[in-house]
């Protein structure tokens, strides 16, 4: 057991997208839900539409609206979330993991979280043979300390970005793991980065199928869930 995540957890999986900001609505209307107690610890488990989660940064730089514009033409709706980070895109070819417990003191753990989850993504696409690891890849998009990247034969790709959602009393951390159909999600970033005036390095998007081909969204969160079963009991809802 982790002494991070509630003894137990509820397994929820949503088998349709509501869109773009219907499914990061939801995501916070279940944090409200589980700091109240009508809700116990979870994991949402969807497959989103194709979407750009820009972060509150982004909407401040002079090409918001420019990026907001390319995301469309190239089949993305555009989204502002309310954690941190860059923008970061995603499609039904990407396993959305919505983490979403009560804490007395949330602020205090943040960091550890970070650390936590990364392990635990590590270890999950370990298990399907990708050769992963955790941190910050040079140039990748939406760039953090806790990133879960593929080593590739000639570069590192980013498969794992997290976001952190801490309120009094809970908590939500929400990831994204980029499985299959990479082309269209490296596509969308470019336009969107060159927009914002953001520098990165286009090699760094990929997915886990770029690594191991025959590998599929359903294999990842059945990883995900072998992972999870280490730490905390899980009950299917």
């Amino acid at each position: 057991m982790s002494d991070l995540l509630a003894p137990a957890l509820e397994i929820h999986r949503q088998l349709t997208s509501g869109g773009a900001e219907a499914d990061l609505n939801r995501a916070l209307d279940l944090l409200g839900e589980v700091k109240r107690g009508s809700r116990e610890a979870m994991v949402r488990f969807y497959r989103p539409e194709p979407t750009v989660a820009f972060g509150q940064r982004d909407t401040k730089l002079p090409g918001f609206l420019a990026a907001e514009e390319a995301s469309r033409v190239n089949g993305f709706v555009p989204a502002v979330r309310r954690a941190g980070g860059r923008a970061a895109a995603y499609h039904q070819g990407t396993l959305i993991v919505d983490h979403i417990q009560r804490e007395k003191d949330s602020i205090a753990g943040a960091k550890g979280r970070f650390a936590f989850f990364g392990e635990l993504f590590t270890e999950a696409l370990r298990a399907l043979g990708v050769d992963a690891a955790v941190g910050e890849i040079p140039g990748e998009y939406c760039p953090g300390e806790f990133s879960v990247y593929g080593r590739g034969a000639q570069h590192n790709i980013k498969l794992v970005g997290t976001a952190q959602r801490v309120v009094a009393g809970a908590w939500l951390f929400s990831s994204v793991i980029v499985v299959e159909n990479s082309p269209p999600i490296r596509a969308v970033l470019t336009d969107t980065y060159a927009a914002l005036e953001l520098d990165w390095e286009p090699a760094t998007a990929g997915a886990a199928e770029d690594l191991i081909p025959t590998i599929t969204v359903a294999d990842v969160e059945a990883s995900v869930l072998a992972a999870y079963a280490q730490h905390t009991e899980l009950i299917q809802a």
